[in-house]
Parts: C-alpha cells; structure tokens; sequence
C-alpha cells in the first residue's frame, strides 16, 4: 500500500518535494491502518461479555481512530502550506496512539483484538515521530 501512496504523492503536480515521501505514504498508510483497526477493536470489545469492564477502552480506540483519520487525509493533501496544522496533527496523533496502546495493552493478555490494536497504535506512533523529524 505505501507503494501505491508515494505513487501518488509523486504524481501530485502541486507536491512540496520538500519532505521524505517514503516517510510521509508510510505514515499516511500506519494512520489510515491504525483508525481501521482501533474502530474494529472498538467493535470487537462491544461484544464482549465484560463490556462494561472495556468502555474506557472502547472510548481511547474511538478517539484514536479519529485523529489517526484526520491525521491521514491531511497528510495525503499536497496544496499549499500547512506545516503548523501537519506538526499538530503529527503530535495529536502520535499522543492518541500511545493512549490507545497502553489502554489496549491493560487488556492483551485476556483479547487478542486489544493486542493487536497495541502493536499497530504502537507502530503509528513511531512512524508520527519518525515524520515529525523528517520535517524539523
């Protein structure tokens, strides 16, 4: 998928050129990756037996999702300059994953749909602050 995305950003007639774009499409493709599986998460704890033990979970997954959507399309738009707004959404992002992974990591031992949802929030994160880098 990340293939697809520098493609694309490359193609882009208005494109800065400015930042790495093997590091922008590999993020765009871990926020676009982790809101789908934080909204999954979400559902899967929805129908566990303990979902009252899980609202706190289901909630941060929620949360995670939207930003990591937002982060991802604005990410994908390549006219005109809104680096204050992309760092913002960098910071916003990498914080709600790692809110989301160490709610969901409380609760991977007993759901596997709480690890999983850990390890890509996780994955998001590091990818966020490997861009917020790359654009200092």
């Amino acid at each position: 998928m990340p293939h697809h995305i520098t493609a694309m950003l490359n193609a882009h007639p208005g494109g800065t050129g400015s930042e790495d774009k093997e590091k922008l499409a590999a993020c765009i493709a871990a926020c676009f990756e982790c809101a789908q599986i934080c909204t999954a998460c979400a559902d899967s704890c929805l129908a566990e037996e303990t979902v009252a033990d899980l609202a706190r979970c289901i909630s941060t997954d929620l949360d995670c999702a939207d930003v990591c959507a937002a982060t991802g399309a604005v990410l994908t738009r390549q006219t005109g300059d809104s680096s204050s707004i992309v760092r913002s959404l960098l910071e916003a992002c990498r914080t709600a994953c790692a809110a989301c992974a160490a709610e969901c990591e409380k609760h991977a031992q007993m759901h596997e749909h709480c690890r999983i949802c850990a390890e890509v929030c996780r994955r998001c994160e590091d990818l966020c602050t490997a861009l917020l880098e790359s654009l200092s």
